[in-house]
């Protein structure tokens, strides 16, 4: 019988730290969010002190050099922490997600020496919390279009615009803008709590991500620091690249999503017991549970070899997109599929399937449509762009 998640035993493939890092995510995870997860996506509510947790563990930016308060590890290790924290729900994973790829990365990769070493620790520990304005109200997938502005005002700049969509916003500290400045190129820029003009109002009556808090960045003529713009990027090269590590970790994490759906089925049908046998003897269900570990056998096997050309820096965005795609595509399969494993039981709070479900309508959405990836795809093997 062989009823692990690591069919292909792709174990082998990782070293002994990759191991012990998971192991302490997941008794994190199985430890402090498990047990209080599905009340607060009940209540609609952020988990407290998540921030603070996670940078315990070293989920923040873990691949961020020491220096800077990272733990300088590699591109896989990253991905692992994001599928464990999944395992516990995606509003997790967005919430280190976005603090390590849309908020440390850019600073990190783009930042002054001077931004490095005011931002990067206190991001690292949780102390700090932030959040990344690029989506705007009438600009989703062209983020070229956006209207965000500042213009040049002696010592600093003035920045005015919208955001929408921005994960941990009603929580941030601060927040990397991307916005258009005087000559229509797209910079980027570190907006702190406390300027006055800058809001961030949350939104409500989500569906989906109910753990999470989202809300809007507001700039009604916000006096920002010139210390505070990135010196060393222009164009949309700054911010897609932040969109492709953040892409790069949901292809791990939401694996983590799907496991948890499998291994709960699977315990289920092993112990459901109709019509003198338990459930997962008969064809239909063994079908939904065959299907559903082929595919994340798959799709893990592909985070890993993604991982892998990360780690060399050979990684193009349309690998990551497709990735992204496959890996949230499967995701939501399975917990859609093996819900009806349980029947009626499925829809219960105290299994994850519709939690999940539910979350990875957002994921499937973010940081790139899925129909959008699929154009990005076909654009990469045919060269002609699809978009327009």
């Amino acid at each position: 019988m062989n009823n692990t998640t690591d069919y292909y035993q792709i174990d082998d493939l990782l070293t002994d730290e990759h191991k012990m890092i998971r192991q302490t995510v997941r008794d994190f995870v199985d430890k402090e969010i498990m047990p209080l997860i599905d009340d607060h996506a009940h209540k609609h509510t952020p988990i407290p002190n998540l921030m603070k947790q996670l940078g315990s563990i070293g989920a923040l930016g873990p691949y961020i050099p020491e220096e800077y308060g990272g733990a300088g590890m590699d591109q896989i290790a990253y991905g692992i922490i994001m599928q464990e924290l999944e395992r516990g729900d995606s509003a997790v994973r967005s919430a280190a997600s976005v603090q390590s790829s849309l908020v440390m990365y850019p600073i990190f990769t783009y930042g002054s020496e001077e931004q490095k070493r005011k931002y990067l620790p206190k991001l690292a520990s949780g102390d700090m919390i932030g959040c990344f304005g690029l989506t705007e109200p009438n600009h989703g997938s062209n983020p070229n279009g956006m209207e965000t502005k500042f213009i040049d005002a002696d010592d600093h700049v003035i920045l005015n615009g919208a955001k929408f969509w921005i994960t941990n916003s009603p929580l941030a500290d601060i927040a990397v803008v991307w916005a258009k400045d005087e000559a229509g190129d797209i910079r980027g820029l570190v907006v702190e709590r406390g300027m006055e003009g800058f809001t961030t109002p949350e939104t409500h009556n989500k569906w989906s991500l109910r753990a999470s808090a989202t809300g809007e960045l507001v700039f009604d003529n916000v006096k920002v620091p010139k210390e505070n713009v990135f010196p060393n990027i222009k164009g949309l090269k700054g911010p897609l690249s932040c969109l492709n590590s953040a892409r790069y970790g949901i292809s791990w994490g939401v694996l983590g999503a799907a496991i948890n759906c499998y291994e709960v089925a699977l315990k289920f049908s092993l112990q459901r017991e109709q019509f003198g046998r338990p459930i997962g003897g008969f064809q239909l269900q063994q079908k939904k549970l065959a299907e559903a570990i082929t595919e994340i056998t798959k799709a893990q096997l592909l985070a890993w070899r993604l991982g892998v050309l990360k780690n060399e820096n050979r990684a193009t965005p349309a690998q990551i997109s497709l990735a992204k795609r496959n890996n949230v595509h499967t995701a939501i399969t399975v917990a859609r599929e093996l819900r009806q494993v349980l029947g009626g039981m499925g829809i219960m709070g105290e299994f994850p399937f519709m939690r999940h479900a539910a979350n990875l309508e957002s994921v499937i959405t973010y940081e790139g449509t899925h129909d959008v990836h699929l154009l990005i795809t076909g654009n990469d093997i045919t060269g002609i762009n699809a978009f327009t």
